[in-house]
């Protein structure tokens, strides 16, 4: 179960919210590929050619650009530290929309953790 229904069949959060938090997540959690063409580095057509030799190898991006000289080392580290940095966990996308209280957002995902951990 994820921390979402987790919290809609509690009645604390409602699907419109988890809809306009998961919008919060998609607009802010990046994929390498797009950071990459954002600054310029990686065209469409370069992530398409990485994207279909990773559907044969199951490789990461990253590695795949980098092995194939469209992004250095340099870059994959920038662009690995900026996903990191500016990654949305769901729970802080509520909090962004103000679905749920900080206080309440703790509380709950200590008690939906050790449901999960208890199976």
């Amino acid at each position: 179960m994820k921390f979402g229904q987790f919290l809609l069949e509690r009645g604390l959060i409602s699907e419109m919210d988890i809809l306009h938090a998961r919008f919060v997540q998609k607009k802010n959690n990046l994929k390498i590929g797009e950071l990459a063409m954002e600054r310029g580095w990686l065209t469409e057509d370069d992530i398409n050619r990485i994207l279909i030799i990773q559907e044969d190898t199951c490789e990461r991006f990253g590695e795949i650009a980098v092995r194939e000289g469209y992004l250095t080392e340099g870059q994959l580290e920038e662009l690995l530290k900026k996903q990191k940095d500016s990654y949305i966990f769901f729970g802080e996308a509520l909090l962004q929309i103000g679905a749920i209280s900080e206080y309440d957002l703790i509380t709950l995902l200590k008690e939906f953790n050790r449901k999960r951990l208890r199976g």
